[in-house]
């Protein structure tokens, strides 16, 4: 998923510190983490605290991510995949089990969302939930209701319709270029189960998705926080926290956008970004102090003040914004969650349908 807020500062994302060779004593942890996903104070107060330089690189797409642990040698110390992505890179031997005894920190965990992670990582023996949140749908209120005559979306139908769909063209049309998360949505549409590898439903998913592709502009898993935040485009399928953000932006630059985000009422995806170790990992005891600093309940909430997501720390809660906390959109209610389902990892043979099945998609060809 994921996808995130507060671009690091110059000094945080270069407080690498390359030092010169011999100096055994420096201590550093290399961090591959998705792209405005992490309040930068926090890569500050962990040096000041440990004395541990960081390196923190950024990507945008879990493909991006697998392709660098499946070569090896990444050098990256954490690295935060989705669940789904997880499970395979898990049975490939990309990751190392954790040593718990170095994390006490871990009984701050939420019950809830570990049992869910389970799913991807059984006993949560590699990993460790960061953040989670939904797909859904973020929008422009005002050119929403100028198009379409309504000021709420509730409905995957204003996306995959394609009569609905085609009058939001002109105003601006983005989606994630994550097949993950966008063909299990049309899927859902259809009437067909969110996991389903069969074939046939996937080139059902894909015809959905090729009736509305003329009256999309672009595919891109980051760019659509400012364009909705500038008033550039009108509407975006994206990861939650992002719309919030891209909300947030909107409110502080004071130009009468209004970002609105919906959990669509027929079901949307619930997703799961975990920190875990590669195999090959330089530095194995900065990485579980890293991890372990990260679980920390006022570190943690940081986190999700700045980017707007929920986090699976239960004890953190007590530190994260009243408002975000209270926002079902956010930390949903029982109602919500009923609503949610989650994707199970692609086998290599799926994987290759869906890839081919989303570069047609996203060329229109």
């Amino acid at each position: 998923m994921i996808r995130k807020a507060l671009w690091l500062s110059a000094t945080s994302v270069f407080l690498t510190l390359f030092t010169p060779a011999g100096h055994a004593e420096d201590r550093v942890v290399n961090v591959f983490n998705w792209s405005d996903y992490i309040d930068p104070t926090i890569v500050d107060d962990f040096t000041k605290k440990t004395g541990i330089k960081v390196v923190y690189d950024t990507f945008d797409s879990n493909e991006i991510l697998e392709t660098k642990l499946l070569a090896g040698g990444s050098g990256y110390d954490v690295v935060v995949p989705s669940g789904n992505f997880l499970a395979r890179q898990i049975q490939a031997g990309v990751f190392q089990k954790l040593d718990k005894s170095k994390l006490p920190n871990l009984s701050n965990m939420w019950d809830t969302v570990s049992q869910r992670t389970a799913k991807y990582d059984p006993g949560n023996e590699y990993s460790i939930n960061y953040m989670w949140g939904t797909v859904g749908i973020g929008y422009n209120i005002k050119k929403v209701k100028a198009a379409l005559g309504t000021d709420k979306i509730d409905s995957w139908d204003v996306f995959f319709n394609p009569e609905s769909l085609a009058k939001l063209k002109d105003c601006g049309v983005y989606v994630l270029d994550s097949p993950a998360d966008i063909i299990p949505a049309a899927l859902k549409y259809v009437g067909l189960d969110p996991n389903s590898t069969s074939p046939d439903d996937i080139a059902k998913a894909q015809e959905a998705l090729m009736k509305v592709r003329p009256f999309i502009r672009k595919f891109h898993s980051s760019e659509y926080i400012n364009a909705l935040a500038n008033g550039d485009i009108c509407l975006a399928v994206g990861w939650s926290g992002d719309v919030f953000q891209a909300r947030n932006r909107a409110n502080d630059a004071k130009q009468g956008v209004e970002i609105g985000y919906s959990v669509p009422k027929e079901g949307a995806q619930m997703w799961f970004d975990q920190m875990a170790i590669p195999a090959d990992a330089p530095h194995v005891a900065e990485a579980h102090e890293f991890l372990n600093y990260m679980m920390t309940p006022e570190v943690i909430a940081k986190s999700s003040n700045a980017v707007l997501y929920a986090n699976g720390n239960k004890a953190s809660q007590q530190f994260v914004d009243k408002a975000l906390l209270g926002d079902p959109a956010v930390y949903p209610d029982d109602a919500t969650l009923q609503k949610l389902y989650t994707v199970s990892p692609y086998d290599p043979k799926t994987q290759r349908v869906i890839t081919r099945t989303w570069t047609k998609i996203v060329t229109g060809q």
